[in-house]
């Protein structure tokens, strides 16, 4: 097991302080399905779903894994490979990823109500194909801890992680944008460089200088 110093957030949650009311918490997996259609049936898609795909693939991006612990009910724990993550808040703090509405682990994710971002290293790009199939066993094998607050499951092996609960979910078209409110954080020392993904492949960081 990877030695990990968890640097647990300082700032105050007013939400949690002596006397404050929890507000309740978003049930995401409630959200009503939107209108997807972008355009008339008697017009033509303003851009052609292929080169859109072509050109959004030269913007390069690091590679994660979203994991949530299993629900009540639920057979184990979910997790799938996302590549659109971003930080997104420093006060409060923020993150965000987003995730196809037909996706099958999204709504587990959603029951759990929590989830752990575990962001690759450049030596993962196995567990990262593992973890973008649909319906298999994910975690078959897979070696990983509790996230120290929400207990999701931290992949060995990970340059960082960041354990998160659901804070809003919103629209986006055929995705949905899933905020999550931090609540630990770490970099693992000694991990190797992150995992990249650029132009529909998986590669390495090189630095510039």
């Amino acid at each position: 097991m990877a030695a990990t110093a968890v640097r647990y957030l300082s700032a105050v949650d007013p939400h949690t302080a002596p006397g404050a009311q929890e507000p309740p918490r978003p049930r995401p997996d409630l959200l009503p399905r939107p209108e997807l259609r972008a355009v008339r049936e008697d017009e033509p898609a303003p851009v052609d779903a292929g080169h859109f795909r072509r050109v959004l693939g030269d913007f390069a991006s690091g590679v994660t894994v979203v994991t949530a612990p299993a629900a009540e009910g639920e057979p184990g724990p979910a997790g799938f490979a996302c590549q659109s993550f971003a930080s997104l808040s420093l006060d409060p703090p923020l993150v965000s990823f987003m995730v196809g509405r037909t996706s099958t682990s999204w709504p587990r994710i959603a029951r759990a109500g929590v989830f752990c971002v575990n962001v690759l290293s450049a030596e993962q790009a196995g567990l990262c194909r593992a973890f973008a199939v649909s319906g298999a066993d994910k975690f078959a094998g897979v070696p990983y801890r509790p996230a120290p607050v929400t207990g999701s499951p931290l992949l060995d092996g990970v340059t960082a992680w960041i354990d998160c609960e659901v804070h809003a979910v919103h629209t986006g078209g055929d995705h949905l944008i899933v905020v999550g409110r931090v609540r630990a954080l770490d970099t693992v020392e000694g991990a190797p460089g992150p995992l990249v993904f650029h132009r529909g492949r998986l590669g390495t960081f090189t630095p510039a200088d």
